[in-house]
């Protein structure tokens, strides 16, 4: 009798675990790549004379073809094999890293730059597919939760490292570190990739046939660049040009085009690009919208941390990033905690983890404010270990509860598509924070102190970081009062009904007949 589809692959619990921590090596890799890079710009403006627009692609361009890739590589994974996209997208990102090292202009390092979030985008959805994949129940929190301490690491710690190559190989050269030390890491990865992944199980029949919705992959990319463009290139500068606002009308036109020919498509008895279906689960929805919230407040709340460190108190790179380690420890530590108590408690914990943030953001404030100068890095660092502790309870237990329905045989897409999200909410929390800033800075008098510019330009934009993490919040609690009500089942149920109901869509790309469960908490 054949595996079924959705059931993940017989492996020994060392080999899984094993197997697991080769996606989340690969993930901290890439997400520290996204966030060192920031502080090596005047290294690269410096070595390479790059201009301001190439600067800001170095960054917003990645974003962007990692988004871009995303989905489409969740749902090639989903339909095919997850461990060959994993791989494909390795190799890829190592070949790119190689480039990136050894570009003799900032064209190449640019291109480099664009095609390594395509990388990026094609390796990281296999790794929330192959965990949805390897781990049910109970194990799967512990997995989630271990991952979110990992991811929360990386991006804390990715600056810092940055901030080292550069101190390390100086001013001029030492930004080609910061791609140099991706190489061995990724060779490594992939050697351990080919071994230990788990492949399509042999007994599971014959191999799908792949159907990508190409017309729904050319309408998505025109939703996300449209949507993505503007706030991707508003910094806040005077020289920031208007009419890139209109693109957001592009975005509308791309969105009702997109979701009729989904449906379109779906009617024919063929599987869309983006199952419309996975946002009927209220619990996807809600832990999607949660993220998106969320992730559009930190990055932003780190990249303020390091602005006013660096320009506005003089910090070197290095020691601004290091501020931020008290973050990365206590969110550690909440996200393992927080994965082994997801089902038990559910999103009352995410809740929790929401208010603790916003408390330790509130006193840092107060700290960059009210504290003098030489004490503010000191005191802010210390003040990270109480944010830190609270955003370990979002990450890891939300999407936990976030995934609690989705039949494994989708893990790959509802993965992308939720990093998808994240990626959107970074660049449009960034570009309001980052507006806010330096408004603030270019609107002062020559006259007035800087450093009082800098309290201001520091309390603005982290004021738009509490407003979104008050939309999480307020997300949050729609969710624990339907979850309270029954109308969203709890992990532990969601978890049994996936695994006796079909699929939605199976992995050859055609509906099934069979009907969800419904499950009510009693």
């Amino acid at each position: 009798m054949s595996q079924p589809a959705s059931s993940p692959p017989v492996m020994g619990n060392d080999k899984r675990w094993r197997a697991y921590w080769v996606c989340v090596a690969v993930a901290a890799i890439t997400i520290m790549d996204l966030t060192k890079v920031n502080v090596a710009l005047p290294s690269i403006e410096e070595a390479l004379g790059a201009s301001s627009t190439e600067l800001q692609l170095l960054v917003s361009g990645f974003v962007l073809t990692f988004g871009l890739t995303l989905v489409p590589a969740g749902r090639l994974g989903d339909q095919g094999s997850r461990k060959a996209m994993f791989l494909i997208g390795l190799s890829l990102f190592t070949l790119t890293s190689l480039l990136c090292a050894l570009a003799p202009t900032s064209g190449v390092l640019l291109v480099g730059r664009l095609l390594q979030g395509v990388a990026a985008g094609i390796q990281m959805p296999q790794v929330l597919g192959l965990i949805q994949q390897l781990f049910q129940g109970a194990e799967r929190g512990a997995a989630f939760g271990l991952f979110g301490a990992t991811i929360g690491i990386s991006t804390a710690f990715g600056p810092t490292l940055g901030g080292l190559a550069i101190a390390i190989g100086g001013p001029v050269d030492g930004w080609r570190g910061i791609f140099w030390m991706n190489v061995p890491l990724a060779l490594a990865a992939i050697a351990f990739a080919a071994r230990l992944l788990p492949g399509r199980p042999k007994d599971a029949g014959e191999r799908p046939r792949i159907s990508l919705d190409p017309v729904g992959v050319l309408l998505f990319g025109a939703v996300v660049i449209s949507l993505m463009w503007p706030f991707l290139f508003t910094t806040g500068s005077p020289d920031d040009d208007p009419a890139r606002w209109w693109t957001l009308v592009a975005f509308v036109v791309a969105v009702v085009a997109f979701l009729w020919w989904e449906r379109r498509y779906a009617a024919s008895g063929r599987a869309p690009l983006v199952p419309l279906g996975l946002f009927s689960l209220r619990s996807y929805r809600n832990g999607t919208l949660l993220a998106v919230a969320y992730f559009a407040a930190m990055p932003s709340a780190f990249l303020l941390t390091n602005l006013f460190l660096q320009q506005g108190l003089g910090l070197e790179p290095v020691f601004a990033g290091m501020v931020t380690i008290g973050f990365a420890l206590s969110s550690a530590v909440t996200s393992w905690l927080g994965g082994r108590l997801v089902n038990r408690v559910g999103r009352p914990l995410v809740v929790g983890g929401l208010l603790l943030l916003l408390l330790g953001f509130g006193i840092l404030v107060l700290v960059a404010i009210g504290t003098p100068p030489e004490l503010t890095p000191w005191i802010m660092a210390a003040v990270m270990l109480i944010g830190g502790a609270g955003g370990g309870f979002v990450i890891a237990p939300n999407q936990v509860l976030a995934l609690s329905e989705v039949p494994v045989v989708q893990g790959g897409l509802a993965g992308s598509v939720g990093q998808l999200g994240q990626r959107i909410g970074t660049a449009i929390g960034t570009a309001v924070a980052l507006s806010l800033f330096y408004a603030t800075i270019y609107r002062a008098p020559a006259a007035e102190a800087r450093i009082d510019v800098f309290h201001e330009a520091y309390a603005l934009g982290m004021g738009a970081v509490v407003a979104l993490l008050l939309v999480a919040l307020a997300v949050g609690l729609v969710d624990l009062r339907q979850r309270r009500d029954g109308s969203v089942p709890p992990p532990d149920a969601a978890a049994e009904a996936r695994t006796a109901a079909a699929p939605t869509v199976d992995p050859a790309g055609g509906r099934t007949p069979t009907r969800r469960a419904r499950v009510r908490r009693p």
